[in-house]
């Protein structure tokens, strides 16, 4: 008989920030039921609420931030009159947390499974031997190879994606009875997304666990959870059952957010123009190619952790492939397929150990400094983490003027003119440009990263995993940006990610890597179409919300 007491209630919670300008609330009169063993998901757009519900929980609010009202109760005892000593109690036991943001959330100075082992000690679950024992099954289960290994590494010896999956393991550690989980796929590619995502599901039917999924993909959270919630400028604009909510969605802001998901356009039939207001431009043909990748091929020689013993490690294998110019490439595959090191040694970031890249017809390994400072002007990225590519101690206006100012291009009062027609162009307030990173949400840091990266007007922007942090309306305007600065300017991409949805709305050309080579290539059509290779299959297979109509 299902138990008819909610894992966790909570009763007309009021959120505020203290802030220069005044008291902002955040979020109003929030009332949410989560049941044992059901998956909640709260979704909408960046700065809709839902980030500081979770953190409300919790009791991990900013400094400036307050509960002006409500309850929020689990376990019986409502969290928001324990003291701090009896909240750590509740904290990782009762109820455990997967963050967003592994940079900030793991110790650059501990071991990861030294930092996953901590929890289970201070919370009893194991000891010694015991704890370590259960920290590699833990790495296993989430995903990351020779785990055996990999436990004694530091932050800095695992990818972006392999850090998440740290961070999951550790909100799963002691076994909680709710699991908080905030964004905790949105970096990881699709089949390690699907495999911590059964995970978590196989967490709330052994254990009769909660899950307070917190996401911006709102084809993830109908594959995956029991009730959606809707959330939009602080309140609940509507609730219901996942699929009751996708066929019948009641709120002008549902059926935006459900329009502009690309996971559910990309697996209808139609053409994607149709369902996408047509990212994928209709340039002109292109003329000759902008980039040549011949033969391209990486070594990396790693040291074992325990032993010192040098070995070599193959992460790009006699890759090929051309850009041209006007259009968009893309190249997709899992965590460690070689993407990101290819977009890498394309920005001369690396130095390949063979092969060669020919950008307008120059060998970029040959270029003079000089000549490599011009080609930095023609090439410009857009990394995954606008946590990392932004300096901190840089305003919003600062760091998308940078590269005017290194470049020497402009006064003083037209760099602060070019910075405001960007800001614009990515969406932001003119306000923001006085700001520092901290204080915007990631998606709008990852708005200014763009805008940084367009200031040159570039003739090739590397777009490394650039829209995989932003919720679906945001991405909708970043894409539709993208192809109107390529109809406009001609601008040619090389567009790496894991979200093959994303993918198809706005590739001319996929190319799928796999353990460092090209294993298929073709357009959107062909490649979503009638995939040829068994692995090209599997990542269409995992695809959230392959599997439902809309």
């Amino acid at each position: 008989m299902e138990n008819p007491t909610p894992a966790l209630s909570i009763r007309d919670l009021s959120v505020s920030f203290r802030t220069g300008a005044g008291v902002v609330q955040a979020v109003r009169n929030v009332s949410i039921d989560v049941m044992p063993g059901q998956t909640l998901a709260i979704v909408g757009e960046s700065g809709s609420g839902k980030s500081t519900t979770a953190a409300a929980i919790n009791r991990l609010l900013p400094d400036n931030g307050v509960v002006t009202g409500g309850e929020v109760w689990f376990d019986g005892q409502d969290l928001a009159r324990l003291s701090e000593r009896e909240m750590q109690s509740v904290r990782g036991a009762g109820i455990g947390l997967v963050p967003q943001d592994p940079m900030s959330n793991l110790n650059p100075l501990m071991r990861i499974g030294d930092q996953i082992a901590e929890s289970l000690e201070v919370h009893g679950v194991a000891t010694g031997r015991a704890a370590q024992a259960r920290v590699i099954e833990l790495l296993e289960m989430v995903g990351i190879p020779d785990p055996a290994r990999r436990v004694n590494q530091y932050p800095h010896e695992f990818s972006g994606g392999m850090r998440q999956r740290a961070l999951i393991a550790m909100g799963l550690a002691c076994r909680p009875r709710l699991l908080i989980a905030d964004e905790p796929t949105s970096a990881l590619d699709v089949t390690v997304q699907r495999r911590i995502l059964d995970q978590l599901d196989l967490l709330t039917r052994e254990m009769g666990a909660a899950v307070f999924l917190i996401t911006h993909d709102l084809a993830l959270a109908a594959e995956r959870a029991d009730r959606i919630v809707v959330m939009y400028r602080g309140e609940i604009v509507e609730t219901g059952a996942a699929a009751e909510l996708l066929d019948n969605p009641q709120h002008a802001y549902t059926k935006q957010l459900l329009q502009a998901a690309p996971s559910f356009a990309s697996i209808s039939m139609v053409a994607a123009e149709e369902v996408f207001a047509s990212p994928r431009p209709s340039a002109p043909a292109p003329i000759g190619s902008l980039v040549d990748v011949r033969d391209l091929t990486k070594v990396f020689t790693m040291r074992s952790s325990g032993t010192g013993v040098p070995t070599e490690f193959t992460a790009v294998d006699q890759v090929s492939f051309s850009i041209p110019r006007g259009r968009t490439v893309s190249i997709v595959g899992e965590s460690g397929s070689g993407k990101s090191t290819t977009a890498n040694l394309l920005l001369a970031l690396e130095e390949a150990s063979s092969g060669r890249i020919l950008f307008d017809g120059a060998d970029v390994a040959a270029m003079s400094k000089r000549e490599l400072f011009a080609f930095r002007r023609r090439v410009q990225p857009v990394f995954q983490n606008p946590y990392a590519s932004l300096d901190p101690r840089y305003t919003v206006e600062r760091s998308i003027a940078e590269p005017l100012r290194v470049h020497r291009i402009g006064s003083a009062a037209t760099r602060r003119e070019a910075v405001a027609r960007l800001l614009d162009q990515v969406a932001l307030p003119a306000a923001l440009g006085e700001r520092l990173p901290h204080e915007l949400s990631g998606g709008q840091r990852q708005r200014v990263a763009i805008a940084r990266a367009l200031a040159l007007s570039p003739e090739l922007v590397v777009l490394d995993e650039a829209v995989s942090a932003l919720d679906v309306l945001v991405q909708a305007q970043i894409l539709e940006l993208l192809a109107s600065l390529q109809r406009e300017l001609g601008l040619s991409y090389l567009f790496i990610s894991h979200d093959l949805a994303v993918v198809r709305m706005i590739s001319h050309e996929v190319h799928v890597m796999q353990g460092g080579r090209i294993v298929e290539s073709g357009t959107p059509a062909e490649i979503f179409e009638s995939p040829k290779s068994g692995y090209t299959r599997e990542l269409l297979d995992a695809i959230p919300g392959a599997r439902l109509v809309v």
